[in-house]
């Protein structure tokens, strides 16, 4: 190997106050593990000093805690997207200790070609192998990997022996011409591979100009430290049902192709379910996914054969499903591709494929607007991740929550959302626990009785009936002075249920 041998601790001198780096990864698969704790070790120790230290980070999703976690408990961030899920993160956030930026996540990589964010100082990924040539077999996950190895002015790699050599061949490395020499990106199903696998373009490997590489440190990792998610319970399972119940009818109306379409599922304890439930359903054809993030219950479908292809971004597999997906071997391998997250969100292949995408809420509104980021409307959980990617260029846009939350003291339909991330002219279909809202070719006020009626909880029906019936009437129903009183009854009483509308009245 032509490149230094480096420490973890050697690779983190590098890094300088005020560089802005790039790592690998989409959630925590995939991301550099060594050289971000290093950096955070140095972080303290400059601090200790009397001198800042503080990066500017750029990854493709959400990290780990090795990364976002350890940065942000040695004070080592001063900028931070487009995504990130992490408990200490979101604090410091909210706190407004570190300036965060929520991006769509299918723009990030061209945004920063184009110069939006200047330059990029040092990329650090994680890879299975790096040949002299410049030739890396990435992880279980793409990210923005390819082009930060492009447009970063230096790159260290960590090679992790952990990663087996049979994960070669199973991405799918392209990067689109920015404008104005962008052409049609030609993927025409979920596993098509972009070109071959001999070209530049398309290759089953990322590139990068061997003069950049600062070194490799040699490291030894698990490539998953994810845990099982929640069991499914009553609620999600009733959102699973419900989820199952409108696809069927839809099959059975010719509003989907006997073929059925390709699905995409946001990540957590509601999107296995969903895919639990739709695994167990007989009157749900094989399907295949296109998507960007894919869990353990994607697993068991590529494995009863529901599923026939993954199209994906990340493997975020438990560490004990990981570990069988790498030991089913080809049976499985074959039919699971990787790619970056500007083309595993992109909306231009989201729209061609008729991709029909489920994503879950933090709460929707009686119009059909969604909040998925922020509680309140100002406290930041997550990001709007790819939600957005797939919902606007959606065949069918569906969201899922429960109905009710934390004791019944909060509903998830409400009156106005306290922060809007998707407005009705992308969302299609509601579904909860309750039922089914349809707000196709429905207007503002109709859909107001359709997601009280079907989506809503019955305990919180009779209050969002009330607030219609005080809104000022128009096209859109909203009386301003009440919009958010059920926020605020539960900021200051601790229960939606307790809110009198007239107190709010002016």
């Amino acid at each position: 190997m032509i490149y230094p041998i480096l420490s973890a601790e050697e690779a983190a001198e590098f890094v300088q106050n005020g560089f802005t780096v790039g790592v690998s990864g989409f959630t925590s698969p995939g991301c550099p593990q060594a050289v971000p704790v290093a950096i955070a070790e140095r972080a303290k120790r400059e601090h200790e000093a009397g001198r800042e230290f503080k990066i500017n980070l750029f990854s493709g999703a959400s990290t780990s805690d090795h990364i976002d976690g350890e940065l942000t408990r040695a004070d080592a961030l001063n900028f931070r997207t487009p995504y990130q899920s992490h408990p200490d993160m979101r604090k410091a956030i909210n706190a407004n200790a570190i300036h965060y930026n929520d991006r769509h996540l299918s723009e990030l990589a061209q945004e920063f070609r184009y110069g939006f964010y200047g330059k990029m100082d040092i990329a650090i990924v994680e890879a299975q192998s790096i040949t002299d040539d410049g030739d890396l077999v990435l992880g279980t996950s793409m990210g923005n990997t390819a082009t930060w190895l492009k447009m970063a002015d230096k790159v260290i790699v960590e090679v992790n022996d952990q990663i087996p050599e049979t994960i070669l061949g199973m991405h799918d490395v392209y990067t689109p011409n920015d404008p104005p020499y962008r052409r049609e990106i030609p993927i025409y199903t979920p596993h098509d591979r972009v070109g071959t696998p001999t070209a530049r373009v398309g290759t089953p490997t990322a590139h990068v100009d061997p003069k950049k590489v600062l070194g490799v440190v040699k490291t030894s990792l698990p490539i998953s430290k994810e845990g099982a998610f929640t069991p499914v319970d009553d609620v999600t399972a009733a959102i699973g049902h419900n989820v199952c119940a409108f696809l069927v009818n839809e099959l059975k109306a010719g509003r989907i192709p006997k073929e059925f379409l390709p699905l995409q599922s946001g990540v957590g304890n509601i999107a296995n379910a969903v895919l639990d439930a739709l695994d167990k359903s007989d009157d749900i054809p094989p399907f295949e996914m296109y998507t960007e993030v894919i869990q353990d219950s994607v697993l068991e479908l590529l494995e009863s054969g529901k599923c026939k292809f993954a199209s994906t971004c990340s493997m975020t597999f438990s560490s004990g499903a990981m570990t069988e997906f790498f030991e089913k071997g080809e049976a499985l391998h074959n039919k699971v591709l990787m790619r970056p997250s500007e083309i595993s969100n992109n909306p231009e292949v989201v729209r061609r494929l008729g991709v029909i995408t489920m994503n879950t809420a933090i709460e929707a509104d009686i119009y059909g607007h969604i909040n998925s980021t922020h509680v309140s409307g100002t406290r930041l959980m997550n990001g709007v991740g790819g939600s957005g990617d797939f919902t606007r260029n959606a065949y069918i846009s569906i969201f899922l929550c429960p109905s009710i939350k934390k004791d019944d003291c909060i509903s998830t339909i409400v009156p106005m959302v306290s922060y809007p991330d998707h407005n009705p002219h992308s969302v299609d279909i509601i579904i909860t626990d309750q039922g089914i809202a349809d707000l196709r070719g429905k207007d503002p006020v109709q859909s107001a009785h359709e997601i009280i009626e079907k989506a809503a909880h019955p305990v919180y029906r009779p209050l969002l009936r009330e607030y219609l019936n005080l809104a000022k009437k128009g096209h859109v129903m909203m009386n301003p002075d009440i919009a958010f009183a059920m926020h605020s009854t539960l900021i200051h009483d601790g229960d939606m249920r307790k809110t009198d509308f007239a107190k709010f009245m002016k």
